[in-house]
């Protein structure tokens, strides 16, 4: 799965690159390691963020936060960090010798969305798959058009629509892995 801060839109629908979360690394990486995702790539193009994000890892994988909470180094140690998401499916690509079919997550409903079901059948294929979350009010169109597929919303029971993105990602993931009962 990939935590994507470029290309994605503002309130106003520009196209900006956000800042990287401290929590959104904690707790999707926790969560990743949870329901069992091989990798969780970050992304983000500005090398002040990827400082950041280096910080941040290896104070939890190498330095005293590590000893203070092997759990957290455990789902820590999943992040990869790249520059865009071309490196990192090219990444995956060379790691794993196919080229993943990409799957993007929205909060706006679209005629073209796949179910989480008929996500959950795809992913017993043989075919390799990254999901992807955007950060700020989410994908730019154009990034979301492109992908091979697209994700179903989480909707809940009122009109308020606006998840962080680690808690959305909770969820699908649960979604998409979790165990019924």
């Amino acid at each position: 799965m990939a935590l994507t801060h470029y290309p994605v839109v503002n309130k106003n629908g520009d196209i900006i690159t956000s800042a990287v979360t401290n929590l959104d690394l904690h707790d999707i990486s926790r969560a990743a390691r949870t329901y069992g995702v091989r990798s969780f790539y970050v992304v983000t193009p500005l090398e002040d963020q990827k400082a950041l994000v280096k910080k941040i890892v290896s104070h939890w994988v190498e330095g005293t936060g590590s000893q203070y909470n092997p759990k957290r180094r455990e789902a820590l140690e999943m992040i990869i960090l790249k520059n865009s998401l071309g490196e990192a499916i090219d990444h995956i690509r060379k790691n794993g010798g196919n080229f993943p079919k990409t799957v993007v997550t929205s909060a706006r409903q679209s005629p073209d969305n796949i179910s989480f079901r008929k996500f959950r059948e795809m992913l017993q294929d043989s075919n390799l798959y990254l999901l992807i979350f955007g950060t700020a009010w989410g994908l730019s169109e154009k990034f979301i058009t492109d992908a091979d597929y697209i994700l179903n919303p989480v909707i809940g029971n009122t009109d308020y629509n606006h998840l962080s993105v680690r808690s959305a990602a909770a969820v699908i993931l649960d979604r998409l892995f979790g165990r019924d009962g």
